[in-house]
């Protein structure tokens, strides 16, 4: 069964948008975004187990320079928004 998840992070100042371009081009990122707040980055991402999640994260995540954090936090259940159901937007 598929996992998504939510994965945040912190980054060096200054680095969000390189950041950002380098995640959206990995395997499995399905968005990234750069937000305010506690954290500078986001990102929702799938893999076919945790397994393959765990990998992902080590071998591709955290090996990115100016990455200085991140937290992880798996999806248990998934709703869709009114707009989301109405058009038909699987994402």
């Amino acid at each position: 069964m598929a996992v998504k998840a939510y994965i945040l992070f912190k980054v060096s100042s200054g680095s969000e948008r390189e950041i950002c371009k380098k995640i959206v081009e990995l395997d499995g990122v399905l968005e990234a975004d750069i937000i305010y707040g506690e954290f500078d980055l986001i990102a929702k991402v799938t893999a076919e187990n945790l397994e393959q999640l765990e990998q992902f994260l080590t071998e591709g995540i955290r090996t990115i320079p100016s990455i200085v954090l991140t937290s992880t936090m798996i999806v248990a259940r998934e709703y869709k928004g009114r707009l989301a159901r109405n058009t038909g937007n699987r994402t």
